[in-house]
């Protein structure tokens, strides 16, 4: 099975029609959710005052990411932003890697010649990753675990419910806010 896809992409949007890129940039993100394998988006500003905007999109595979990629409705969406908006930077990562990565990472480039992807650098090895993924999981299931059990009834419901439960309070905890800055405090061992 092949691993999911990220695209990160900073643009560069003219101050003076901030309002008409806020639509356009939603328009984006709305319009990638209508294909195949789209696994999500998002967009955010540098910034209040910063001309640098960064759009984030995932899909299944390398293919259907060529196909919104390659698609008329994304041609068109681009060149409805052309008069205020001018991508500067684009990256490719594929897997749990985009995690480990160094500032300027694991950047997945595809080679117009060939339409193969280059990798221009590399992940830690899969057990560093696995030590730190465990390293954040670990402390967040003990205490959210203890957290849940004090809720009256909690402990008596069903295996798969209190899992359920569990998994879909600390996988949102893990994404956002542990696996980043166990990342962040383990770099120079990761990246060793």
């Amino acid at each position: 099975m092949a691993d999911p896809i990220t695209v990160a992409i900073e643009r560069r949007i003219d101050p003076v029609r901030t309002a008409e890129a806020t639509s356009w940039m939603q328009a984006g993100t709305d319009l990638a959710t209508t294909f195949p394998g789209f696994l999500g988006s998002g967009w955010v500003r540098a910034g209040e005052e910063s001309d640098l905007w960064y759009m984030l999109y995932r899909f299944r595979d390398i293919s259907t990411l060529e196909e919104w990629e390659q698609s008329s409705a994304r041609e068109w969406w681009l060149q409805s932003g052309q008069a205020f908006a001018r991508e500067e930077r684009s990256e490719r990562r594929s897997g749990i890697e985009g995690w480990f990565d160094a500032p300027g990472g694991t950047i997945l480039e595809p080679q117009v010649a060939t339409g193969a992807i280059a990798t221009t650098a590399t992940a830690p090895p899969r057990w560093k990753q696995a030590v730190a993924i465990w390293l954040g999981f670990f402390p967040t299931n003990v205490v959210g675990t203890w957290l849940l059990g004090l809720i009256p009834g909690f402990v008596e419901l069903h295996l798969v419910a209190r899992v359920g439960i569990s998994t879909a309070l600390f996988t949102p905890l893990m994404v956002f806010f542990v696996l980043p800055w166990v990342t962040r405090m383990l770099r120079p061992w990761l990246h060793r």
